[in-house]
């Protein structure tokens, strides 16, 4: 878990679970057995030795992407670039694509599918904690309805806050670490199977540069094209106040007591020292890690503190400041569609959205009929892409250039 400018600090693996090898090896996990390869997809780059051995292991392959661009939209747009380069001219299977990360990753891993729904058929989450991801107010429920997400950790309070979210819409199963070996990660994972034109969609976004859902690319944004019908799915987070020491990594699960300082960017010139406690804040106990984050999230203004950390033996006395993160605006696109077969119709429902793009495929062509919004456009006389805009209060459709 990153205290400050999560999605602004290069990501590291603690590696709070290890998982053995045990040789879970089938003939539909070997590359021998089929023409394109199963493949991990790291958000990590850090982390790729680790997932190498293990995906050797089981025939699989291992996508990253080179360099560590600080911003988390753009690592998250580096792997997206990097996957599909790997689909298009290194033979990894689009159809198996799996997201994954380990310890503070844990948390992008979330993330990342939320900006970018439409590559993975599934993703694991080991250690960590998706808080992270959903305090900085970037996570849509209706992005992983596609999507499954296997969490496997062992924070005392982890299965709980899995059921939470769960109720909340959000596709994730929560798993404790004891006792799973990677042959169960892979099995897990290799259950799933991504579908290029799935039936049903869901997506929101609040940028343009992450508006593509499967068989629909969201091209022109309208805050007038509202649509009461379509709530927001965004999960809420808490304030995302974090103390102003630099960006720094701590133990989640770590008893206490305090905020046990586990990683520091490179180049840290802050206070902090690995292996320091935060053990204070304005002369109040910190117990743990999880009593420190929920102290953060009611924090709702920025203010002067005072924070006590045990280095050894001496107490050291640090003034700083709590400062809270620059929020996105509330609103947001989403566009929910899906193929009736037996009615042959497409059925599509959005809001905020002006123009989209929709690529129908040869088996949903041919006398289908394509509506948007409730308002019938045309039948579908052939595969192809298809541009629906709104101008005026009418709705068109042209041919995609």
């Amino acid at each position: 878990m990153i205290s400050k400018n999560w999605f602004g600090k290069s990501v590291r693996a603690c590696g709070t679970i290890s998982l053995l090898a045990c040789g879970w090896i089938t003939a539909q996990a070997q590359p021998q057995a089929q023409a394109k390869t199963p493949a991990i997809a790291l958000i990590d780059a850090a982390d790729a030795p680790q997932w190498q051995t293990w995906a050797q292991a089981v025939g699989w392959r291992v996508v990253t992407f080179s360099g560590a661009p600080a911003n988390i939209d753009l690592r998250v747009e580096a792997l997206a670039a990097a996957v599909q380069d790997a689909i298009q001219n290194s033979g990894v299977d689009a159809g198996h694509v799996y997201l994954a990360g380990r310890g503070d990753a844990a948390a992008a891993v979330f993330y990342t599918i939320s900006r970018v729904p439409d590559l993975w058929a599934a993703a694991v989450a080991l250690g960590g904690s998706p808080q992270a991801a959903i305090d900085t107010g970037r996570i849509f429920t209706a992005n992983f309805t596609n999507v499954p997400v296997l969490w496997v950790s062992a924070g005392a309070n982890d299965e709980a806050f899995a059921r939470q979210l769960k109720s909340a819409g959000l596709n994730v199963e929560w798993r404790g670490a004891a006792g799973v070996s990677n042959g169960a990660i892979f099995e897990w994972l290799a259950s799933h199977r991504r579908d290029e034109f799935p039936a049903e969609i869901d997506c929101e976004t609040n940028s343009p540069s992450f508006a593509h859902c499967y068989w629909i690319q969201m091209t022109k944004f309208d805050v007038n094209e509202r649509n009461d019908v379509l709530p927001s799915t965004r999960l809420k987070g808490g304030s995302g106040a974090a103390l102003d020491l630099g960006a720094f990594g701590w133990k989640g699960d770590d008893p206490g007591p305090g905020v046990l300082v586990s990683s520091l960017p490179e180049k840290f010139s802050g206070p902090l020292k690995i292996g320091d406690r935060i053990i204070a804040l304005d002369g109040k106990p910190v117990e743990n890690a999880r009593q420190y984050v929920e102290t953060m999230s009611k924090i709702v203004e920025e203010k002067p503190i005072v924070a006590t950390v045990q280095r050894g033996k001496d107490r050291i006395r640090v003034e700083t400041r709590i400062v809270l993160p620059r929020r996105d605006a509330a609103i947001t696109a989403r566009v929910e569609a899906q193929y009736l077969a037996e009615d042959k119709e497409i059925q599509i429902v959005s809001r905020t959205i002006k123009e989209m793009r929709v690529s129908i495929p040869l088996h949903w062509a041919m006398g289908s009929k394509l509506f948007w919004n409730g308002l019938s456009l045309e039948k579908i006389d052939a595969p192809g892409c298809l541009v629906l805009t709104v101008e005026q209060e009418l709705l068109h459709t042209d041919k995609c250039p």
